[in-house]
């Protein structure tokens, strides 16, 4: 299940708010991190930084986490905010200290890096009490956007998965083709 990159060749794609705020919005995303403005934060999988640009406008700083240089390579064409930093990483092996991050988010790229050791690597760099907000395709969906419903997980499976790594599960929804998923770093 999962683990497949988004093909970057395709990249433009995820440029187009109206698809993408039909099923992550700015409004949504920003409650779910709820920042203060001075975290830290990590956009896992950010692709070409379309979720990003609206993070960093609301934290001190984001650090851009993708796999794919190519996808960095398409944000910095794009433009780059100044509080922010491009981290080619997989995400079960971030180049953070422990307890580094205030929050972390993940819009559609959870299916990506779904694994054990990529959550306890979230929960090694995560602060105590921070948020890790996942947003993703449901493996209840029909499957007509997004990847084949056998690479997504369904939103009990992301949350067992999060509790067994060490977070608290703030907040869960699922809606006709994604979830929503609020885990907060154990104290």
């Amino acid at each position: 299940m999962g683990h497949h990159t988004f093909d970057a060749s395709r990249a433009a794609k995820l440029e187009d708010a109206a698809a993408r705020y039909q099923y992550v919005s700015r409004e949504e995303l920003l409650w779910a991190l709820d920042p203060s403005g001075d975290e830290t934060v990590a956009d896992l999988g950010s692709g070409t930084g379309f979720y990003t640009d609206l993070v960093a406008s609301h934290v001190k700083h984001v650090y851009v986490v993708d796999v794919q240089d190519s996808m960095h390579e398409f944000y910095r064409e794009k433009g780059v905010p100044e509080n922010t930093a491009l981290v080619t990483a997989d995400i079960a092996d971030l180049p953070f200290d422990q307890n580094h991050l205030n929050a972390a988010v993940s819009t559609m790229t959870y299916h990506e890096f779904a694994t054990d050791q990529a959550l306890s690597e979230l929960a090694r760099v995560l602060a105590p009490g921070s948020r890790l907000v996942i947003a993703d395709w449901s493996a209840d969906g029909t499957g007509e956007d997004g990847p084949p419903l056998d690479e997504r997980f369904d939103v009990d499976s992301v949350t067992t998965a999060l509790r067994d790594a060490g977070f608290n599960i703030g907040f869960r929804a699922l809606r006709p083709e994604t979830f929503l998923v609020v885990g907060v770093a154990d104290e």
